[in-house]
């Protein structure tokens, strides 16, 4: 067979299992590393032998290079520089003085543990320095921790990751050239990291300066530009400086975030997809040359080694770099557990296994081992581990963050927005209509004369530290663009698009299907309300603004009496407040409790006059109050019993007929012997009371 088809074909299979490994990690919700390392086995020379990499030669090599070249550039595009400014102090000693702590534990545990000779236990820890997005990212999209740990952890896995890289290099020449003069190793790092910094940082520049000034570019072109702008300055720095182009890449990202190019969002976007292609690539590929015997061959040392690394040397290196932080001992804990190795870490041990190979120093394989063994256990125990241990410290789901940003400036969400900011929270509006804007600035409330579409926009409105987005525009179909946008971008915690019901009385059925599509990939909730006529009560001053407690008393009748004023259309709940908290609740939901108070709207279906005469004039700016038709909760309905069955073999008499006149017909007189009128108190009592039946019925 032809060796190009073979390749191909591998190439194919690659690229096939890659894939089907992520999937299958997203619908488990298991880090898909786990499985790209079994597929990969799997199809290697130690499994079933259809993916063999030694046939790519040096292709293998450049594969690698400029997928972790890539792969770094989409961390540093990933990172926002707001975020990474309130965790600097930490951020900059992990990455400094926390590697050479891990160089130094590593290189200990695995020469006194592993029983490693200094120079390759050397080597050794400079690999597992790192720890990589490729890990970091996809496990924090799944735990939910609070953003100031969450953005150490990704900034860590993004800015360590060429330091590491540079850093094994370091180590590698010293251990081919025999000199391991201390300043060698400084100066090296310094030189290649200033070297990368320099051409990344001037590079990333003129890069989002020139996609700034030109207009003319297709967004597809745009993306294949930036592509091509990477590369080509990891090239120029490797070329400048060996080991240099990894931090040029890092540093273009940032730098190109920073300047808020055009579309970055779907830059960010096209830049992901690329990254996981990359990630599953080269994760089979590597795996697949990796030798299960020669993990069994390193024994009981290695796993002490790696154990040591993670409960030891990870701990102490969080405790020494985060000690001047005002970080609890709770989001440390979580710190020093969370450290699973990369892509980075399984590419350069694979490199530095050949060339070692190539120079006839033993032990290259054996230090492969060990990094793939150190990726196994880190990636099996804290990714299947973390959501675990973020629960028992209290630490899932504490996205900080209060107040909302609501798109749509009508009579309704400036009312919800001037109850939010009654409470003490952060609110803005944004909307396209200036006319629209005024009655929000006379309020004295933030906001912005423009479309929520981008994504600029929603960052300028303080969407980063919001809880909550609320898009109540008069389109539903925008309303659940900006909802699908807000998920993917930022992911806040409770966003809600309006469907108005005027709209929804249009829609076809398979319409309200791609809607709830939208609504089960979102995780966003789309109610479906009257708006125009809220917002025409409200112009009208027909509505009062009032609040109730759910009460354990009585509890079922309440709600019961609330969701048939809701199903008529009289009431329409605005926010929940529970405790200290406060969120939009634009329809009932499961997640109410007793002690929840409700504030809502009721319609005031009184005549104008009669509203006058009763209350006088309503007053300009709604104030809450206790409405009682909403407080007073009606009886529970009465039961009318049926009359007894008559006794068996007895012929059942006819029931009285009325005629057109209203007079009864048939065999039953009253006792008097005429016959009962349609007025009389037994024919009152013998139908049922309406109010009983309308009860029964709601």
């Amino acid at each position: 067979m032809d060796n190009s088809f073979e390749i191909t074909i591998q190439i194919v299979l690659t690229v096939l299992a890659g894939i089907s490994a992520q999937v299958i990690g997203e619908y488990l919700k298991v880090p898909s590393i786990i499985f790209l390392l079994v597929f990969g086995v799997s199809l290697g020379p130690d499994g079933i032998g259809l993916v063999r990499p030694q046939e790519l030669g040096v292709g293998l090599e450049v594969l690698v290079s400029l997928c972790v070249a890539l792969i770094l550039f989409e961390g540093g595009l990933s990172l926002e520089l707001k975020e990474l400014d309130r965790v600097s102090n930490s951020l900059r000693n992990l990455v400094t003085t926390g590697v050479f702590i891990t160089l130094l534990g590593g290189g200990m545990a695995a020469h006194w543990l592993g029983e490693f000779p200094w120079s390759l236990a050397f080597l050794y820890a400079s690999l597992v320095v790192v720890t990589g997005p490729t890990v970091i990212n996809p496990l924090l999209r799944q735990v939910t921790v609070d953003r100031k740990v969450a953005t150490l952890l990704e900034g860590e896995g993004v800015l360590i990751d060429p330091v590491g890289a540079i850093l094994a290099v370091v180590v590698l020449d010293i251990i081919l050239n025999g000199d391991a003069d201390p300043w060698l190793i400084i100066s090296g790092l310094t030189v290649r990291l200033g070297t990368g910094a320099v051409i990344g940082g001037l590079g990333g520049a003129l890069l989002g300066l020139f996609l700034k000034k030109t207009q003319f570019l297709t967004e597809e072109l745009r993306n294949l530009v930036v592509l091509a702008t990477l590369w080509g300055l990891y090239g120029v720095a490797q070329e400048i400086q060996d080991e240099s182009g990894l931090m040029a890449t890092v540093v273009a990202g940032v730098v190109l975030r920073a300047l808020s190019v055009p579309d970055e969002r779907l830059l960010r976007r096209f830049k992901g997809q690329l990254t996981i292609l990359a990630v599953s690539v080269l994760f089979i590929l590597l795996a697949a040359d990796l030798s299960i015997a020669s993990i069994f061959a390193l024994g009981r040392g290695a796993v002490l080694t790696v154990t040591v690394l993670m409960v030891v040397v990870r701990p102490l290196n969080i405790f020494i770099c985060t000690a001047p932080s005002d970080l609890n001992w709770r989001q440390k804990a979580f710190l020093s557990w969370i450290a699973p190795r990369g892509i980075v870490s399984a590419s350069v041990a694979s490199l530095f296994a050949i060339l070692l190979t190539e120079r006839g120093i033993s032990g290259g394989d054996a230090i492969k081992a060990l990094v793939f063994l150190t990726i196994i256990i880190t990636v099996l125990s804290q990714g299947l581990t973390a959501s675990l241990l973020a629960r028992l410290l209290g630490l899932t789901g504490q996205k900080e963050g209060s107040g909302a940003v609501i798109v749509g400036c009508s009579p309704l969400s400036l009312l919800i927005a001037r109850l939010f900011k009654e409470n003490g929270e952060p609110v803005a509006l944004i909307d396209t209509n200036a006319d629209a804007c005024v009655g929000a600035e006379q309020e004295n409330l933030s906001v912005f004369v423009n479309s929520a579409l981008d994504a600029e926009v929603l960052e300028e409105a303080g969407i980063g530290g919001a809880r909550t987005l609320l898009a109540m525009t008069n389109n539903g179909d925008i309303n659940a663009v900006v909802a699908q946008q807000a998920q993917e971008e930022f992911q806040l915690p409770r966003i809600i698009a309006v469907r108005p019901k005027e709209d929804a009385a249009k829609e076809t059925s398979a319409k309200k299907g791609s809607l709830g599509q939208k609504s089960a990939s979102t995780k966003a909730t789309f109610p479906t309300i009257a708006l125009k006529q809220w917002n025409g009560y409200l112009r009208e001053g027909r509505v009062r603004l009032g609040e109730t407690q759910l009460r354990t008393e009585g509890a079922l009748m309440q709600r019961a009496h609330l969701r048939a004023l809701m199903r008529n259309g009289e009431l329409m709940p605005l926010l929940v407040k529970r405790d200290r908290h406060m969120w939009v609740a634009l329809q009932e939901s499961d997640g109410w409790k007793t002690g929840d108070r409700i504030i809502y709207l009721l319609h005031d279906q009184r005549p104008k006059l009669l509203q006058r005469l009763s209350g006088g004039s309503r007053p300009a700016k709604l104030e809450i109050e206790t409405v009682p038709l909403v407080e007073a909760i009606p009886p529970p309905a009465k039961v009318v019993e049926a009359p007894p069955p008559s006794p068996v073999g007895q012929e059942l008499e006819p029931l009285p007929q009325t005629t057109d006149n209203g007079t009864y017909s048939g065999d039953v007189e009253s006792p008097n012997g005429q016959t009962p009128s349609s007025s009389s108190p037994s024919s009152l009592s013998s139908q049922a009371d309406p109010e009983v039946t309308e009860d029964l019925s709601s």
